[in-house]
């Protein structure tokens, strides 16, 4: 049965907002790569969809992070925003909107759901006790606390379960905790908080839930919370924190999760101002436009009963469903740094084709919860099966035969009319696949039908007949054939594969390949000079990619493992004599230029001038320093270290520096040489 549509459906489409504390990972790739395949197809279709996300901006972490780099909240956001933006884009991920939840969009939103669920008596507040870092002078999330097991006496547990055991407890439950900020043992205090009743909403709650607006799946696990009752939501955070503040509540903030998902109304709203879309059309109650969330499975308790509740509180219209996925493995096991398959995104695509991925986890993805593999052997063969080896070799078969005979045109007539229509047809099945989430039923269709169009031209052999006198006509028909399934295919893939469809689409001259262009077949229609539209994945790139994901983690671990504490817990090294001492040349230098580094997150790169020669250095200090705060600034080198080949280019030696003395005074300061010292100069 046909899905066209005649009047066009309003959608709107987010993803799952990602944190500004960190780098876009495979792991987060394949939320955004469902969601944007899904929004392509429904453009494609013709339907007004709109894609928003953000960066979720707030909170302690963040607040800790820029306080480490010697930078302000709104620095650090802006930097990571550009980031994960430019990954994005890397991985043709096409938001119509991406903001951050540190808008003023979103402080209006926040403040008027909160208003109004203050104003119908959903808001209690109470006095909670909680762990307070002296030194800090901050409340302390449970993940902020760490200190020994109660049940298994395993060290360095946080403060709200045990990695080693699984037991559950609170952080005062923990013996020895200490603050994971400062060190500092925490003291209890109390403070007055604010909470959304839940509770309240526990009745429509359930009949939401069960009115089809999430999966099956994850239904039968809203019911076990249902099942075992509600608590009333804390949703405040004492100052200091990166936030907004809540109205008529001084030095109280909204948690990071009341205003991340009210990120989705502000980003959407940001994007209405700018295009004149009507805001209210989409989130008012009664309101028949669609809203689609996708998510990961771990936060559906978010946005499954809070998010439906604050909405339905204060007078917004919910969801039209949660689109929950699974988890990335890669090889069958949790990703990991130390093997190396912790892999970021921008790691991934400086050695291999983001639409290799894109097509991937397309062939694998469904509508279910599944944990999605990344085996990278079969992700090598099924790419160059698929893509390579089925797709393209269509049109890298019959481009040459009809520049030659055609004279770059097709035939006037269809050689198969029968055949095209079918694959005309199939594109209803897939279209439903596609709608349904059920994108590897869609990429099975696909294929079998590049299957059924190479089996033609095995079949009719056109190089055969092209050696044969007057047989050139019966050549150019198949191969123009050919190329109208050719059409037909990349319709049917350009949501996955956007910048290969782009090439087909230069290569046949075509205006679109929108999903109803292919009605109509291609006769007498002129096609370029065939280019290569996607080369085969090759094994190097695989290894190289996992090596650099391994370089990654050796330089986050030479941070992680600098010794901290006083020389009883911080040793001093093997000794070395006179002779050893006086290999090294140390010499004064000054820091030129200082850049942050794409893709790693512990360095900066260092311009340094030796005293008319300049050397670039890839130092572990972005911590403790900004790029700004160094530029001009004298330092100590080992001028004679050998170069070190790193994936960011080569390291002409090593700055001097000095790290960690204590758990209270953990950071990283580089050696500076008195006032007169110039570039150059030797230290003796």
């Amino acid at each position: 049965m046909s899905n066209t549509v005649r009047d066009p459906r309003k959608i709107l489409v987010t993803s799952a907002l990602p944190s500004a504390n960190g780098s876009i990972h495979l792991g987060h790739m394949l939320e955004y790569v469902q969601t944007d395949i899904w929004v392509r197809f429904q453009k494609s279709r013709g339907q007004q969809c709109h894609y928003v996300c953000a960066d979720d901006a707030h909170g302690t972490a963040i607040m800790l992070r820029a306080e480490q780099e010697g930078i302000s909240p709104e620095a650090l956001i802006d930097r990571v925003s550009r980031e994960h933006q430019n990954d994005f884009a890397t991985f043709g991920v096409s938001f119509d909107n991406y903001h951050s939840t540190h808008a003023e969009e979103n402080r209006y939103f926040s403040e008027l759901i909160y208003t109004r669920l203050r104003e119908k008596g959903h808001i209690a507040t109470r006095d909670i006790e909680q762990m307070y870092d002296p030194l800090k002078g901050i409340f302390l999330a449970d993940r902020f606390i760490k200190g020994t097991c109660p049940k298994c006496h395993a060290d360095g547990q946080y403060g709200d379960n045990c990695e080693a055991c699984g037991t559950i407890y609170t952080p005062a439950e923990l013996i020895n905790p200490v603050s994971a900020i400062s060190g500092a043992t925490p003291e209890v205090r109390s403070s007055t908080h604010y909470f959304f009743k839940l509770p309240d909403f526990a009745d429509f709650l359930q009949g939401w839930i069960n009115d089809g607006h999430v999966q099956p799946s994850i239904r039968n696990k809203l019911m076990e919370w249902f099942e075992s009752g509600f608590n009333e939501w804390d949703i405040s955070r004492d100052a200091p924190y990166f936030g907004f503040e809540i109205p008529d509540a001084p030095g109280k903030f909204f948690y990071v999760w009341l205003d991340a998902p009210i990120g989705y109304l502000a980003s959407f709203k940001n994007l209405c101002e700018r295009e004149g879309l009507n805001f209210d059309e989409y989130w008012q109650e009664g309101s028949d436009a669609e809203v689609y969330h996708f998510i990961g499975k771990d936060i559906v308790y978010f946005h499954a009963l809070f998010w439906p509740a604050m909405l339905r509180g204060a007078n917004l219209r919910t969801p039209t469903a949660i689109n929950c996925h699974g988890f990335v493995t890669v090889n069958g096991a949790k990703m990991s740094k130390s093997r190396g398959t912790f892999i970021k995104a921008s790691t991934y695509a400086e050695q291999l084709n983001p639409e290799y991925l894109r097509y991937y986890f397309a062939a694998k993805l469904t509508a279910g919860i599944d944990d999605l593999d990344l085996n990278l052997d079969d992700f090598a063969q099924r790419v160059n099966a698929d893509l390579v080896g089925k797709v393209v070799n269509i049109a890298s078969r019959c481009a040459g035969f009809v520049k030659k005979l055609g004279d770059s045109k097709l035939s006037a007539a269809c050689a198969e009319p029968e055949m095209l229509a079918r694959f005309v047809a199939a594109g209803d099945e897939i279209a439903d696949h596609y709608e349904a989430r059920e994108f590897s039923r869609a990429m099975r269709c696909i294929m079998t039908l590049a299957d059924e169009a190479n089996t033609y031209i095995a079949d009719a052999e056109p190089w055969v007949l092209a050696k044969q006198e007057g047989k050139q006509q019966q050549v150019l028909d198949i191969c123009s054939v050919g190329i109208n399934l050719f059409r037909q295919l990349m319709v049917y893939l350009a949501p996955v594969v956007p910048a290969m469809a782009e090439g087909a689409r230069a290569f046949m001259k075509l205006d679109s390949l929108d999903w109803d262009s292919r009605q109509q077949p291609l006769l007498n229609h002129s096609i370029a000079k065939f280019k290569p539209l996607m080369t085969r994945v090759e094994n190097d790139r695989i290894v190289a990619m996992i090596d650099a994901s391994k370089e990654d983690l050796v330089e986050e671990q030479k941070l992680k493992e600098t010794p901290r504490g006083p020389l009883a817990d911080n040793p001093i090294a093997e000794q070395i004599n006179v002779d050893d001492f006086a290999k090294l040349d140390l010499r004064v230098v000054r820091i030129v230029k200082a850049e942050y580094v794409e893709g790693a997150d512990k360095l900066l790169q260092l311009t340094l001038d030796l005293g008319g020669e300049t050397r670039n250095v890839f130092a572990g200090i972005r911590s403790a320093y900004a790029p700004e705060a160094l530029e001009g600034r004298l330092t100590v080198m080992v001028a004679n270290l050998a170069p070190r080949k790193m994936r960011f280019g080569v390291s002409e030696g090593m700055v001097l520096a000095a790290g960690g003395g204590s758990v209270e005074n953990d950071g990283i300061y580089l050696l500076s040489p008195d006032s007169g010292a110039e570039p150059g100069q030797r230290v003796s």
